[in-house]
């Protein structure tokens, strides 16, 4: 049912609708991350949430102050 609903939706229903659910995830992302890191700053936790998305490595050669948190 639910394959049949996505056939349905326009270009601008499916593209809504990923929009949305990529906020969401990454709305938990940064729930899960305060919750583990429960004194760190809004930065922190962008920086953190980039690590998870881009990796560590990658994330620390982007954001330089990143390699701070993870002790590079």
């Amino acid at each position: 049912m639910q394959v049949q609903r996505w056939r349905r939706m326009t270009p601008l229903e499916k593209a809504r609708a990923v929009t949305e659910i990529s906020r969401a995830v990454q709305e938990l992302s940064l729930a899960g991350l305060r919750i583990r890191h429960p004194g760190a700053s809004e930065r922190e936790c962008s920086l953190r949430l980039a690590a998870l998305k881009l990796g560590r490595d990658l994330a620390c050669e982007i954001y330089p102050e990143a390699a701070a948190l993870f002790g590079r």
